[in-house]
């Protein structure tokens, strides 16, 4: 049985194509700076929304058409969806996936019964991946929507929730390792507070890094080497959440000493919520040797919230791959496409005109930027703003040789600094204008 009959395996028509089955721009096997697009982009599917978005709303019901959903959250229902899941990812042609474990299998009535239906269905993910050759990018435990975790879950007031969300990500971490997953991430959905009268921000965020140091530990006992991945995100659903943006998950990885093992999985949509750009916070944590993935998607930008829509603009993905391609690439995290389709695009083809949007968007955007570092024009304009820190006092300064006494006796003796250079913004941008 197949759940997209009408579907062939998609392919790469070219730039003139106007099969919208089809790639115009991603030819996983053409090279780009050394690496084939494949490699570049390790594109992934998002088993939450791909799989388990129904299309509903604060003010409206689901929508979507899943022929393949029985109506029940039953470990049939969620073996079968694994099914369907990799059919749609073997014709798409991605090689990766990533997912919640509440995502793949329905919670019990205890602990002990979660996780024996957790491990009925990663029978089927195992035979799924070995059949298609589909990996697995990332598993991460979802920390947030049970009631259980209405106060956070590491950062909880309640100790019994910490002593759950442990045990969850115990048999998460153990999961993603036996599926061959190449990292974890942790999304903190609720760490974080709404009103600091009743909260003590010091201890809590103790709590979440003693948490994350059991997570190492238990990944170093079964065999895990696989980098731990922190999602900034500035808020909803909590007012603040502690891991709001990429300045303060570094900030928390150093105070609490887990930068060997953490790196940052940065998202779009939440990068706009935090008052960035992604372009912004792709720079931020790649200087400092902490970029570990991406999810990729957008947001509207007249509405304040979290749209979680495919990214489709050019801009965005060239902007995205600029970063990437100047910080070394992606591996061995990826671009895992934690995107929606809209309510109303509630159709089963509508996945595949999604993702191929998405894919397309990325491989022209990885185009355009490998085009516009080989052309050289934007770094050496970089390199020459800050010519005047190449030699003389600039350099002295950099060096460390120079302090306060030297400087001011510099200044004394010139008297006034060397005129300063115009930026060229409005040039720069109409030179990048050229490569679209």
């Amino acid at each position: 049985m197949t759940a997209f009959p009408d579907v062939q395996k998609i392919t790469y028509e070219g730039p003139d194509s106007k099969n919208p089955l089809a790639f115009r721009w991603y030819d996983e096997n053409e090279i780009v700076e050394g690496l084939t697009m494949r490699e570049h982009l390790r594109f992934s599917v998002c088993y939450w929304h791909t799989f388990r978005a129904n299309g509903s709303d604060p003010f409206g019901a689901p929508t979507m058409l899943r022929p393949w959903e029985d109506g029940t959250d039953s470990v049939d229902n969620a073996r079968q969806r694994v099914r369907v899941a990799f059919e749609f990812m073997e014709k798409l042609g991605a090689p990766y996936y990533a997912f919640h474990d509440r995502d793949v299998a329905p919670e019990g009535s205890s602990l002990a019964e979660t996780n024996r239906n957790l491990d009925a269905v990663v029978e089927v993910l195992k035979e799924e991946q070995q059949r298609t050759g589909v990996k697995l990018l990332w598993g991460t435990a979802n920390l947030f929507s049970n009631p259980r975790y209405m106060h956070g879950a590491s950062t909880s007031c309640n100790a019994d929730a910490f002593a759950y969300a442990a045990a969850q990500v115990k048999k998460c971490l153990e999961v993603t390792h036996a599926l061959g997953g190449e990292n974890y991430v942790f999304w903190g959905g609720r760490e974080g507070y709404q009103n600091l009268f009743n909260t003590d921000m010091k201890r809590e965020l103790d709590h979440m890094g003693r948490f994350m140091h059991m997570a190492i530990g238990h990944a170093e006992k079964i065999g895990f080497d696989g980098h731990f991945l922190i999602e900034p995100k500035p808020k909803e659903p909590t007012k603040h959440q502690y891991d709001s943006d990429a300045a303060a998950c570094i900030n928390f990885l150093r105070a609490y000493e887990l930068t060997d093992r953490f790196r940052l999985n940065i998202e779009t949509n939440h990068a706009t919520l935090a008052g960035h750009t992604m372009m912004h916070e792709l720079d931020y944590a790649g200087y400092q040797g902490l970029l570990g993935s991406i999810d990729a998607n957008t947001g509207d930008l007249m509405l304040g919230w979290d749209t979680d829509q495919f990214p489709t603009n050019y801009y965005l993905t060239t902007e995205v791959m600029l970063m990437l391609l100047k910080y070394g690439g992606i591996g061995p995290g990826g671009v895992n496409f934690d995107a929606k389709v809209r309510r109303e695009s509630f159709e089963p083809i509508d996945l595949f005109h999604a993702h191929i949007g998405g894919m397309d968007a990325f491989a022209r955007g990885l185009r355009i930027a490998a085009a516009i570092r080989a052309d050289g024009e934007l770094s050496q304009f970089v390199q020459q703003r800050y010519a005047s820190w190449d030699a003389g006092i600039g350099a002295d300064i950099e060096s460390g040789k120079a302090d306060f006494m030297s400087l001011e006796a510099y200044m004394l003796e010139k008297g006034e600094i060397d005129a300063n250079q115009s930026g060229r913004q409005e040039m720069l941008e109409h030179l990048v204008n050229r490569y679209f």
